[in-house]
This record gives structure tokens, C-alpha cells and sequence, in this order.
């Protein structure tokens, strides 16, 4: 597959404050993008703002507001959308969560790549578009401790699967995808989950750890979010990703 040049492109990232999403904005604007990153953290995204400088537009925003993603869709046009904003799961069994807790990350995760991958498809996005969902090699897994997160992530997969097939049929030229991280400790989020789940097994968490080999760290990320963007990681529906690359999910 052709790769294609980043330079002098915009890009939105959802999530962009912290972790997977802060490394992903970072690697899209050192590779010359206009990055527009959205994030309810303002003073965070202020903090990027001056890291990155003018290549970076901080919107301090609700991602999963459906005005939202229609309103900075159609104001940035962008080549490159990177969905990865979502809510932390409660770090419990499943029968210490309510429904409420439960279902947190659909009313979050879910519901955002759902409005955003809707606006996409209906304003449309330029044909040679790019629209990446981060899910979670949980939606593969699974993940007992953490509610509904799981089929959460799944049903992200799912919905960007879908709009592959609504844009071929469609004409559209817009790449879908969706990218299943591996857990580590390197973000906030993946760092309660690895304590919890080390709790659960009565083990330290070093050699909770050592069972997964390398830990990915955001900066990997990054990197894999540019090789899909550029074209370099070929065209596949879903991607695991863990500290040695990317690799399709089956």
C-alpha cells in the first residue's frame, strides 16, 4: 500500500490530555500535521499547546457530544481522526458493580466513536480520509474487573468494521480501523487495571508483568497510529498492538 505524507495535514485526536491520545498528538504533529485535540482537561491541553506550539489546537470539549463531533468535523475537515477518548472503568468484580458502573464505558467509549464515525460518514470526510478507534485487547480477552469495559471496546471494533463496509458501498474512499492495545502499566488507566488484576491473583505486580513481556508504552502508540495513518501498516479492519508492533486481528 502507497504511504502517504502527513505534512501539511490536519488531524483531530479525541482524548488528547494524557496518555495514548497526548503521545498520538505528539507523533502526528512531529510528522508535520495541524492537530487539533480534544479533551474536557483544558489545563492539560494547555500544557500540550506549548509543548507543540501552533501545530497544535487545543478543544476543551466533551468528546462524546454528539454537537460536538458534528461541529469540529465539519470546522477541520481532517485527514487523520484518531478516536481515543473514553472513561476509566471501576476496577471491580462484577457483582460489586451497579449497573451504572456497568455500563460506563458504553454511555462513554462507545457512544463517542459511534457520533464521530456517524459525522464522518455523513458529512462525508474527503475520500483518502483516515479514521482510527482505539479499542483495547481486552475487546479479545476480556476483562473481569472492569464491568462492561470489554464488550465496550468489542462493540468499537464492531462499529468501525461497519463503516468500512457503509463506505465502500458508499464510494466514500475513507479508511477505517480500529487499533486493540495490549494492557500496560504506562497510562493511568492501564496502571489500575494491572494493580488490580495482580491483587486479584495475590501477585506483585513485576511478576503480574513479566507474563506479558514488554510493556507498550504511548510513545509505541504513537508510532503505529502514523504507520496506519501513512499507509505503511497496510489496509486491515482491526489491529492488535503490543510492544513488538502491530498485527491484524483475525
Amino acid at each position: 500500500m502507497p504511504t502517504h505524507e502527513l505534512s501539511g495535514t490536519t488531524a483531530l485526536v479525541t482524548g488528547a490530555s494524557r496518555g495514548f491520545g497526548r503521545a498520538i498528538a505528539v507523533a502526528l504533529a512531529k510528522h508535520g500535521a495541524h492537530v487539533a485535540g480534544v479533551a474536557r482537561d483544558h489545563g492539560r491541553l494547555e500544557e500540550l499547546h506549548t509543548q507543540l506550539g501552533d501545530t497544535f489546537i487545543p478543544v476543551a470539549a466533551d468528546a462524546a457530544d454528539p454537537v460536538v463531533a458534528g461541529q469540529l468535523l465539519d470546522k477541520h475537515r481532517p485527514r487523520t481522526l484518531v478516536l481515543n477518548a473514553g472513561a476509566a472503568p471501576l476496577t471491580r468484580p462484577i457483582h460489586r458493580q451497579t449497573w451504572q458502573t456497568f455500563s460506563r464505558n458504553w454511555d462513554v467509549d462507545v457512544q463517542h466513536v459511534f457520533n464521530w464515525i456517524r459525522e464522518a460518514l455523513l458529512l462525508p470526510l474527503p475520500p483518502g480520509s483516515v479514521v482510527i478507534a482505539i479499542s483495547s485487547g481486552a475487546a479479545v480477552s476480556g476483562s473481569p474487573l472492569s464491568g462492561g469495559y470489554a464488550g465496550a471496546k468489542a462493540t468499537i471494533r464492531f462499529i468501525a468494521s461497519y463503516a468500512v463496509g457503509e463506505s465502500a458501498r458508499n464510494g466514500l474512499g475513507i479508511k477505517f480501523t480500529s487499533v486493540l492495545p495490549q494492557l500496560t502499566p504506562e497510562t493511568a488507566l492501564g496502571a489500575a487495571g494491572v494493580a488490580a488484576y495482580a491483587a486479584r491473583q495475590g501477585i506483585g505486580i513485576p511478576a503480574f508483568l513479566d507474563r506479558f513481556g514488554p510493556a507498550l508504552t504511548p510513545e509505541q502508540v504513537g508510532t503505529a497510529i502514523i504507520d496506519i495513518a501513512a499507509g505503511s501498516a497496510g489496509n486491515r479492519d482491526a489491529y492488535l498492538l503490543t510492544a513488538t508492533g502491530l498485527s491484524p486481528v483475525q
